[in-house]
């Protein structure tokens, strides 16, 4: 027998089952179709299965897995509540915490800006004069040896404070009722 393809190609019209490019899987699938060929059924299909319709292997109304068109729907709406639930959480939870970071940055350019702002208050205050300039008109200091003046500018005369009006001295039970409405 010469070796080569021609050789191979013989073995595989012969059916021999010596070839080493052909599989066991291979094998097996070509025998289950010639014996299934001979005996009139699909290769694979087994011998003492159901008998089936005439008008095919699934019926008109049966779905790919033999539902009910009110079955599959009933199953879709399940499937698409199921989805609908699993991303609600999730995009809840982004949306709350996309207004939580858009607050954190405002008050972030807020503080931002009081730090420029102390910063600007500190460089000023580093000067001696501005310091004592300070402490002259917020605190009242003075020098040893000045004198301080305060002077009171004439402006509208204070009106004193109006005395309540004397209430009138009624019976005991009418000032208990009293303390106790608030009136």
């Amino acid at each position: 027998m010469p070796s080569g393809r021609s050789s191979d190609r013989q073995q595989r019209r012969r059916g021999d089952g010596s070839s080493s490019t052909r599989g066991n899987g291979a094998r097996r699938r070509s025998e289950a179709q010639t014996t299934a060929k001979r005996s009139g059924t699909r290769a694979g299909a087994q011998s003492g299965s159901r008998p089936r319709s005439k008008t095919g292997s699934r019926s008109e109304t049966a779905g790919a897995f033999k539902l009910s068109s009110t079955r599959r729907a009933a199953l879709l709406a399940l499937l698409l509540c199921a989805m609908a639930l699993s991303v609600s959480v999730p995009l809840r939870t982004y949306l709350s915490q996309r207004g939580e970071l858009a607050a954190q940055e405002q008050q972030r350019t807020e503080l931002v800006q009081q730090v420029r702002e102390l910063e600007l208050r500190k460089a000023q205050l580093s000067d001696p004069e501005r310091v004592e300039a300070e402490a002259r008109s917020r605190l009242g200091y003075v020098r040893p040896g000045e004198t301080p003046y305060i002077v009171d500018l004439p402006g509208r005369p204070a009106t004193p404070p109006t005395a309540p009006e004397p209430e009138e001295d009624g019976a005991w039970y009418s000032d208990l009722w009293k303390s106790l409405t608030g009136n």
